[in-house]
């Protein structure tokens, strides 16, 4: 059990049974009384977000999250197969459950996987990937007075916005955190 008070961005705890990740953390004291700790938190297995408050004092139980380094294997439409680089096992993840995130994913491609007790609640990617463009719309240098762009489309159908200069053929690094275009390779 861990005391409120060191509750931080990116702890890990469980009350009544669901798992929460800290991703703000408010320390509140007013004149008299006791301090007020107010969080607000992802609730691991559901993914909503809201605030929990708590009085200065309260506990809550700590837990410890495994990370598993995994390389991506194939999709069978549902599943995605994933592989543990270490113990060789081979876990799988409904495809919903990454959601758009499945089209940074190519095979070989190595992530995080997080679990609790054997369940699995979450993903981590690599901050960047790498993918080679398969299609791109038509541009032209004079289309615009400053940075001109247009939109491609990546092996896994992932759609980019890219600078005028980069082509068909291409292989592009893409910032996995908000899907921008970062180099071209």
């Amino acid at each position: 059990m861990i005391d409120v008070n060191q509750l931080r961005k990116g702890t890990n705890f469980t009350v009544d049974g669901e798992l929460y990740k800290v991703l703000d953390y408010q320390h509140i004291k007013t004149g008299r009384g006791n301090a007020t700790i107010r969080v607000q938190v992802r609730n691991l297995r559901t993914n909503s977000q809201f605030e929990m408050t708590f009085t200065s004092g309260d506990r809550v139980q700590d837990i410890h999250i495994d990370t598993i380094q995994v390389e991506y294997l194939f999709d069978d439409g549902e599943f995605l197969t994933f592989m543990d680089i270490e113990t060789y096992e081979q876990p799988q993840l409904r495809k919903d459950a990454l959601g758009s995130d499945f089209l940074y994913l190519k095979e070989n491609a190595q992530m995080k996987l997080l679990q609790y007790d054997g369940e699995f609640l979450d993903y981590e990617l690599p901050t960047s990937v790498e993918h080679k463009i398969v299609d791109s719309e038509m541009a032209i240098a004079g289309d615009t007075a400053t940075g001109a762009t247009k939109k491609v489309i990546t092996e896994t159908g992932l759609q980019v916005t890219v600078p005028l200069f980069v082509n068909v053929g291409d292989t592009i690094r893409i910032d996995t955190r908000d899907g921008s275009y970062i180099t071209r390779v």
